[in-house]
């Protein structure tokens, strides 16, 4: 290793007795990362490490960002035991639509292969959590553990009749009580997808109810509650306003970034193509063509992330944050581009 193993960035990985992926690093000096393993003292991790360690390989990338993007890569595709977790950015969380007989939202800080829907990442997780306790009370979603029993309205005859809601937010109009026989599944089903289109960032039907109650109460002459009706919908316009902003955020997260020879095609924070930078300016030019099609292009549900998508949008929100001077030579193909790709 001392011969061949140069100061370059790159990732390595160390391997066990049977073949198997130990450990994946990265470094903008390889040479002097491994290096480092045997001088570890024996009360730190990498003494254990190399201490099962078989055999030790590496390969070369043309930038840090380079070797940081594919250390994800290869964690991901071996999940080594010793890396039991990688870096996650606490800065960040996401709205989670579970995937149950009576879907729940919550605020959470990672996205499983759960089958629930994600959506994210947001900034900012108090902000967040107020968003969605707001939305969850105006579409009286429930909120209960997930291994409560749902009877929904059109199921009764299967359960024996009527039965009593198992919290006080069906009393006071915030949950529609499925798990009681209150609403059916159908009904509740088109709340959930209210909240859905909500998080998309459509704020206007949840909004609509809420104006609706406050003409209501204007036509009774209920004055006291048509004030705390509009003080809720102001809540609410604020709490989207806020969503938008800190999803603004990751949505941010697109341009184009060269480094190290390569041009990466970045879009809300996750590389979508990637390939060699432009030497000339006919394949720049080229290059932001292809770029207004790539970036520009629509996308189902453009808000959900994937958990194999989670760790990278994340990785790369942490990396622009941390290196702003990178973020400065980025640069976005303009709308007359788009619209020549798409032509």
């Amino acid at each position: 290793m001392r011969a061949t193993c140069e100061k370059r960035p790159g990732i390595y990985w160390m391997v066990g007795p049977g073949g198997e992926v130990l450990y994946v690093g990265k470094s903008r000096e390889v040479r002097t990362r491994l290096l480092s393993y045997f001088r570890a003292s024996p009360n730190e991790k990498a003494h254990e490490i190399i201490g099962n360690t078989h055999e030790i390989a590496w390969e070369y990338a043309p930038s840090e960002f380079a070797a940081v993007v594919a250390e994800l890569r290869a964690i991901q595709r071996w999940q080594p035991p010793y890396n039991v977790e990688h870096r996650r950015d606490r800065a960040f969380c996401f709205v989670k639509l579970t995937r149950e007989a009576a879907p729940r939202l919550l605020t959470v800080r990672e996205v499983h292969a759960d089958g629930a829907q994600y959506f994210g990442p947001f900034r900012g997780a108090e902000h967040v959590r107020l968003t969605v306790r707001e939305i969850s009370d105006l579409l009286e979603l429930r909120d209960c553990a997930a291994a409560t029993p749902m009877r929904f309205a059109d199921q009764l005859d299967l359960f024996g009749g009527a039965h009593t809601p198992l919290c006080l937010r069906a009393q006071v109009r915030k949950c529609l009580a499925p798990c009681a026989g209150q609403c059916s599944r159908s009904t509740y089903e088109g709340q959930v997808e209210l909240a859905r289109r909500f998080l998309d960032g459509d704020a206007e039907p949840p909004l609509g109810i809420l104006r609706a109650r406050l003409q209501e109460a204007a036509a009774r002459l209920n004055f006291e509650y048509a004030a705390a009706v509009r003080d809720r919908i102001a809540r609410l316009e604020e709490s989207a306003w806020e969503l938008r902003s800190l999803r603004g955020v990751i949505d941010g997260l697109t341009f184009v970034y060269e480094t190290g020879g390569r041009a990466y095609l970045i879009r809300r924070g996750r590389i979508r193509e990637e390939r060699e930078a432009p030497a000339s300016p006919a394949e720049k030019a080229a290059l932001h063509v292809h770029a207004a099609r790539v970036l520009t292009r629509s996308e189902h549900q453009p808000g959900t992330v994937q958990p194999t998508q989670a760790a990278e949008i994340l990785l790369l929100a942490r990396w622009f944050r941390l290196h702003p001077e990178e973020r400065e030579g980025c640069w976005v193909p303009d709308q007359a581009e788009a619209r020549t790709a798409s032509g």
